[in-house]
Order: C-alpha cells, then structure tokens, then sequence
C-alpha cells in the first residue's frame, strides 16, 4: 500500500519504531488486600481508575500487571487501562524455589485461561500463601518460560528477593547468564548498583561474564499512582509497535533501545520527516521517515538510488565529481522525468522548533513553503544547510581531494561570528579596493589615449603664436575655455541632485517597526517606547533641511541660467568679431578656423592631463587600501588555517584507534589554477604539476612572483622558460583575484589498516586503495553533525570488517543525535546497526516501484525481518549454508 496523497498521506504511514514508556510491574488491588498494605483507596474501581490516572499523567505507554503466580486478580486493571489505551503486558511475578523473583510477561492480549495453565507447570507450593513460591529453580524457570513463549525479567536484582541476592557461587554464575535471561530490574543506574556486584553488572567478572549484554531497565513496585512519578518505576523501550517481540528485541539490544528515565536524553537534531512523489519511477508513493537511522533496501533497480538523487534534487545540491553529476542528471531526466512533483518535509528545532515544505518539479528551481503552506523566499540551504548526500563511490571521489577534506574538518571548528563577519567584510572591501583599482587603470588609459595627440597640437599651437594669429584671435580662443567651465557645472551639481533625490526617498522615517502595537509583546517597551519621538523629530528635521536644500538647487538653477543668458549675449558678440576677423584674412580664412580647431582640442585635452594624475592619486590610494586589507586577510587565513589544525587534532584523538587528521605543510594551489583556467586558458597542466610538487605554496608568494617576472617564476616553481613566461603575462586583474583565494590549506589523513585487535599499521591516503580512502572519509563523515547524512551504498567502498568493526558501532552512538539514511544490500547495516526504520523498496512494472505498507518498520516487524532475511541474505536456506560452513 502506497500513499497516494503526497506529504499528507506520507506521515499517516509507519515511521519505524520509537520509545515507549513502560511500567512492568503494577501490582493490583487485590495484591494490596492479600498483604494488607496501606491504600487511600477503599474499593478496586477507585484504584484502577487513580492507576490509570496516573499512566496519563506520567506518560506511560504500557504496563505489565505482576501478581504472585496470579493473573485473575488483575482482570479488571487491565481492562480499565486498555479502555484507556493503555498497552496492558498479562504476566505475573514468580518466586523460584531458590527465593528469586522473576517478573513473567506475555504478549498483549493472551488469554487469561492460557496463562492459568502455566501455573500448573510450575509445580507451586502452597498456593494459598500471599507469595506462593515455585518448584523450579530460577534456571529452569528462566527455560521454562521460553517454552511459555513468555519474557522474563528478574525482579530488583541487586535487593531482597532478587538474583544477586538470593543464589550463590556457581548456580547465581548459571543463572545470570542464561541465554533465557535478557533482562533485569536494578533501582537506578547500573552505576549506582552495589560495589558488590558492580563486576558482573559492568560484564568484567570472567565467571559472570555474558556472550551478549544484559539489559537493565527499572521496574519498581507499584502499588499506589504515586509510585509512577516515581523514575525507577518505569523505563523506555524502542519499538515498532507495543509487543513482546518488540520487548523482546529491545532487551536483545538494550544499547540502542531500552533507556531509564535518569539517562541523559540526546540533544534533538534536524530530520526529514517525510517525502512523497507524484509522477515518475516513484509516482504516487510516499515515506515517512524516522529521526534516527533509516535504511532502504531492495533488488537491484528497485528504485533505492532514486530516493537518495530525489532527496539531492529537492535540496538543490550538486554531486561532486564527473561520475557522480552524470549518474544524477541521468536519474533526474529518465527515472524522475520532467513534471515529477518531489516534497519533502523537514523539521529543524534551532533555534526555534520549525517545520518547512521544499518543492521541486523537475526540472524547475526548488521551493520553500513555511507550516502554513506559505511560499517563503528561502532556499533549501537556509532552512536545511547541514544534509549531506552522497550517491554511489561519490565518498571515495571526496578523499582525492585535500581541499574537499578541509571542509569536512570545518564541521569540527567551533563557530565563532566575529571572524565569519570579518571574513565577509574584507571579501567585500577587498573586491571593491580591486573593482576601484581596475577602473582608475582603464580611465587613465583612456585619458593617456586620448591626450597622446596634445605634444603635437601644442607645438603647432606655438607655431601659429609665433606668426602673431594668437594676438587677434585670443578672446575666441578663450571663449571655448569658458564654454567648457560653464558646460561643466551641471555635470558637477548631478552628484548633489542624485544624492538630495535618494534622501527624498527615504523619507519620511517608517516608525512602524516602533510603535506602541510592535513593542506590545517585549518586557523592554517602557524604554523602547521613547524611540518613537526621536525618529520623528529626526525625520521632521530631515524633512525640512531636505526642502530648504531643494530650493537651494532651484534657486542656483535660476542664477545659473541668467549667467548663461548674458554669457551666450557676450558670445555672439565676439563670434560676430570672430567672424569679421575671419573676412579681414581673407585667403588666410582656413588657416584661422585650423587655429581655433587647434585651441578648442588643446581646451579639450589640457583637463585631461590634469585629471589622470587625480585618477593616478585615486589607483594610488586604491592599492595602498588594498595592500592593508590583504596583510588582514593573511593573519585571517592563518587564524583559520590554525582553527582548522585544532580541528585536525580533536578528530585524531576522537579516532585515535583508526584515523590520524593533519593539515599539510604545503598549501593546494588546485583552486589558483582553476582561476587561471577560466580567465586565462591554455595549458597549465605541467605548470600545476610543478607547483605543487614544490616545498610549500603561498598565494601571496606566487602573485609576487607572477608580477616579478619569468625569470624569478622559472626559479622559484623549476618550470621550463615558456611555463614561467605564461605565468608572468597573467594579467593583474586575475592576480587579485587569486590573492582573494579564502584558503589553500590541504587536509592529509592516515589510515589504520590493521584489524582492531592488531598493532596499529598507518599509511597515508595516497597510498590507499579506493576502498579504504573511503573508509577514512566515512569515518570522518559519522562524527558530529547537526545535519542528516545520506548516503547510496557506502557498503560499494568498503569490507565487511570494517562496516561490522568500524562503521555499525559509530552509527549506533551517533543516530541518537543525527539522522541516518542509507542505501544498502549489506545486512550489517540495518541489523547490526539496529535500524529504526527499514523500508523495502520492489519494482511494480518497468516504469514504478513501490513500498508495501508492511514493509514499513523496524526488526522487530515480522515481515520487515523476513524482508532482510530475503532481500540482504539470500534467504535463510543460504543464511543457514553459511552458518554451517563457517561452523558457527
């Protein structure tokens, strides 16, 4: 059964297992009678109801009634906490003939009858008595109840009446590690239990010691609602639904799925919560998406790697390597197909508890809606900046690349705002000090080009002074000056216009974001309130200067266009001159104009002169700014380099046993090279190859060099004598470009490669096989993260030792604060890895697949272990060949 609904069908579907609360041992009213204990209560119906008043209050999801070798007595407690949906486990408690207690449960809904009979085969003494005590020992009764298919669970072990107590030497040592035994009550922690039994409790004591740990949950007596607020009265068991085989497989791996009221609860982390397609391979088929591991399983072709590429295509992130871009854009345009719908739902609780929508039709943008259904302007990154995807080898194509690597350990720095601010404002200042210094270069050439004909119009300047025409054309000649001087003054008010017209714009001042009704909400709005006025004098003010400066403008035009007037009057008449001068030369005509075109190119030029050397002041001050701001940038990069070396230092101690981090000595000039490629072309191939092969690499050394010259390129970096001189002919506009490169730091690992029991044998990424430099970048990629990692197949990478002995137990720690999605055929993954929620993935035709409903769960669904059975074991015929091959 699939969801046909998209998001709102996906999250009525099963999401794996969780925690349930759990009280195991709730005794009922006619207990209390029986032994005469002190109750409020006069009747069992006022009981019942405080018990399961109680149960609500203190969230607890099931109980389990425990009455000595009795169950009818309980009868009317289960009924009333099943009325209220209340899981109710039938049992009672048993007292062995070597004085245990033995807390006996069986599944939800077993018949009362069915657990009558049982007590038949345990040979009770007296079963009058208010505890009847058993004719089996706890051993055999521990046997017994698994052909009962019951659970047991032996009562406050470490006090009167329980395990550790009661039996001595050889018979406690058989007891206690019963394979029939998976679990047992202590009052608090497993640190706090007796310093007695602290040995065989911690699995130390070789004669205690259990093939597989025990689970220790709290079980306290209850006999009074009270007793359920009480933190050892009950515990937490993750399951896929209420059970005893979800009880079951919840004690058969207590690490992962049983947690006491008292243990530290996780810090909660950013998750998918469901997903759903319409139109595609995937169309019409929606998931519903555990906070914790979740694993996808199936046939090839099946569709697992449409999923992974689906959750990569809604977030709009890019796959990294040539492979890996190819097989995406592949699953997008023939598996997804264009006009699929993908929505995934996301959830991130910082720093408020948010949830939010990401739409994507293939092949269009993504986009984000907000609780509401609301589109947003967000993009996927800022709702959901830390999801990690991962396709099939794309973890192996990352160890090929020591700058990929960096950013990995930048995970591990912790965040500090200043740095990241500063960062962003030298960038910025940066690009403008190199905007700036290009423009001042480009206008003063242009000036220089411009004004290279002034040597020769000057000189013939001189010659036409020297025959004495400069004498009676020299107002005309003046005139163009004054012509230019008027001509100029509108270009210089236009600043002063365009800066009065942008603070017309601004005002007046929106106050709304202080008003009374905006600072209703904030404890700081007595203070808050007086803003109100001093934006509005402020903006009054404004106002009125901005007024007074506009008729200002108005006022000057006016003045300025009578001084035109009369001016053009005063020009007209010495035109009029002009002219007649012109007739009086008579055959010297053409000479006079070429003596005015000469004046007027020369009035045209001469500023030019004038202004290149502003413009020359202007580079001046440019470069100088910038050189500041790139020794800044220098010490920051170093600061960072230095951060991220701490980083290095923190992951090798966290992997101490298998992986060493270290930055190299020698920074990556792959990222200057990219830059030449696209501004400047060519091959620089063998140039690359040189320069990283040298000692260190300093960007700042290498710009330095490049402007130097060829010759000092060729000496530094041993290039050939055309490499350098490629090198030194790249234009300076590239240069800054790279000198505003953030980092060249290269991060180096070593790898373990010795078994986990060996002496360690370290040998560097370069060194390593494909498999195992993805087992080095896994390794790093399973350490903390606030984000989900993603990942198709890491199983493709990696051996089976290292999933089992590295991979499964970093996973089982760190999915109680980070989301895990996996594509696997290798059943360590789910299994091992005790996954929340499998998911099994068939086709249905050629162009769908689907999830069948009850191939939605956790290990403790029957069909979801048949499907991991059949799907990632070859069946239990081929699990079992093995089994007897191997002689296990």
């Amino acid at each position: 059964m699939t969801s046909s609904g998209g998001l709102e069908d996906a999250l009525k579907l099963p999401s794996g297992s969780r925690f349930f609360k759990c009280a195991l041992q709730v005794n009922p009213y006619a207990y209390l009678m029986r032994h005469k204990s002190r109750t409020e209560f006069k009747n069992e119906a006022d009981y019942n109801e405080a018990i399961v008043a109680g149960c609500k209050e203190n969230g607890i999801d099931a109980i389990a009634v425990a009455d000595h070798y009795r169950i009818k007595s309980s009868v009317s407690l289960m009924e009333s906490c099943r009325a209220a949906d209340i899981a109710v486990f039938p049992g009672f408690e048993a007292k062995t003939k070597d004085g245990v207690h033995v807390l006996c449960l069986f599944d939800l809904g077993t018949d009362i009858d069915a657990i009558e009979r049982v007590f038949g085969n345990c040979d009770i003494i007296s079963r009058d008595e208010e505890s009847p005590i058993g004719g089996h020992d706890a051993l055999e009764f521990f046997e017994k109840a698994e052909e009962w298919n019951a659970l047991c669970v032996a009562a406050h072990v470490t006090e009167d009446g329980g395990l550790l107590r009661e039996i001595r030497r050889t018979p406690r040592s058989h007891a206690w590690r019963s394979p029939a035994l998976l679990a047992c009550a202590i009052p608090g922690s497993p640190d706090e239990v007796p310093r007695e039994f602290k040995a065989i409790v911690q699995n130390t004591d070789p004669k205690y010691r259990r093939e597989y740990p025990m689970a220790f949950v709290n079980a306290k007596d209850v006999s009074s609602p009270a007793t359920l607020a009480n933190p050892g009265a009950s515990f937490l068991a993750k399951m896929s639904r209420l059970g005893l085989e979800g009880l079951r497989q919840a004690f058969l791996d207590p690490t992962s799925r049983v947690r006491l009221n008292t243990d530290p609860r996780p810090p909660d982390h950013a998750s998918m919560v469901a997903m759903a397609w319409d139109g595609g391979f995937l169309g019409k088929m929606g998931i519903h998406l555990n906070s914790d591991l979740n694993v996808l399983v199936g046939g090839r072709g099946a569709g697992k790697s449409t999923v992974i590429e689906s959750v990569r295509y809604v977030l709009g992130q890019e796959p990294i390597g040539d492979d890996a871009c190819k097989a995406h854009r592949g699953i997008v345009d023939s598996v997804l197909r264009p006009g699929t719908k993908i929505s995934l739902q996301v959830r991130s609780p910082h720093p408020t508890d948010r949830e939010y929508t990401i739409e994507r039709i293939v092949p269009n943008p993504p986009i984000v809606r907000d609780e509401h259904h609301r589109r947003t302007e967000l993009r996927p990154r800022d709702v959901f900046p830390k999801a990690e995807v991962f396709g099939q080898h794309e973890i192996a194509e990352i160890s090929g690349d020591g700058r990929r690597l960096t950013a990995l350990l930048g995970r591990f720095v912790p965040p500090d705002p200043s740095t990241e601010n500063r960062r962003e404002t030298l960038l910025s200042d940066l690009r403008k000090a190199r905007d700036g210094i290009l423009r001042a270069r480009e206008d003063r050439d242009l000036m220089q080009e411009r004004s290279a004909a002034l040597p020769a119009l000057e000189e013939k300047l001189e010659r036409f002074r020297e025959a004495g025409l400069d004498n009676r054309l020299e107002e005309r000649s003046l005139l163009m000056r004054e012509q230019r001087l008027l001509e100029s003054i509108p270009e210089r008010l236009a600043g002063l216009r365009e800066s009065l017209s942008r603070l017309f714009a601004e005002l007046p001042i929106d106050r709304a974001f202080v008003s009374t009704k905006a600072l209703a909400d904030l404890p700081g709005r007595e203070i808050l309130r007086r803003l109100d006025p001093v934006l509005e004098r402020l903006s009054e003010a404004l106002q009125g200067g901005t007024e007074q400066m506009a008729a200002a403008l108005d006022a000057s035009d006016r003045d300025l266009a009578d001084i035109s007037s009369q001016w053009e009057r005063r020009r007209d008449t010495v035109e009029a001159e002009y002219q007649g001068i012109l007739r009086s030369l008579a055959e010297s005509a053409t000479e006079g104009a070429d003596f005015i075109g000469v004046s007027r190119q020369i009035e045209e030029l001469r500023p030019l002169r004038n202004k290149a050397q502003l413009v020359k002041r202007v580079e001046e001050e440019h470069l100088a700014r910038r050189k500041a701001l790139l020794d800044e940038w220098e010490e920051l990069r170093a600061r960072n380099r230095r951060r991220i070396e701490d980083a290095a230092e923190e992951v090798s101690r966290r992997l101490q046993r298998r992986v060493r981090v270290k930055v190299a000595d020698s920074g990556d000039c792959r990222a200057v090279f990219e830059i030449l490629r696209r501004e400047v072309g060519g091959h620089l191939k063998a140039s690359e190859e040189a320069i990283s092969r040298s000692e260190s690499f300093s960007i700042r050394e290498f710009v330095e060099c490049c402007r130097d010259g060829a010759e000092t390129v060729k000496r530094r970096y041993r290039l050939t004598v055309s490499q350098a001189e490629r090198l030194a002919k790249v234009p300076d506009a590239t240069l800054m470009q790279i000198e505003e490169i953030e980092s060249v730091a290269a991060t180096t690992i070593l790898l373990n490669t010795a078994p986990a029991d060996a002496d360690p044998v370290w040998r560097e990424l370069e060194d390593l096989s494909k498999g195992q430099k993805a087992t080095a970048v896994l390794l790093l990629l399973l350490l903390d993260s606030e984000g989900p990692l993603i990942v198709d197949q890491p199983e493709d990478d990696l051996d089976n030792r290292f999933i089992s002995e590295e991979i499964v137990g970093r996973m089982r720690e760190a999915k109680q604060r980070r989301q895990f999605v996996f594509c696997t055929h290798n059943a360590n993954i789910p299994v091992l890895g005790d996954a929340e929620l499998i998911l099994g993935l068939t086709p249905s035709g050629e162009q769908r697949a689907e999830i069948l409903q009850n191939h939605m769960g956790a290990i403790d669904e029957g069909p979801v272990r048949d499907l991991v059975e059949d799907v990632l074991e070859g069946g239990r015929a081929a699990f079992e060949t093995r089994r007897r091959k191997y002689g296990f």
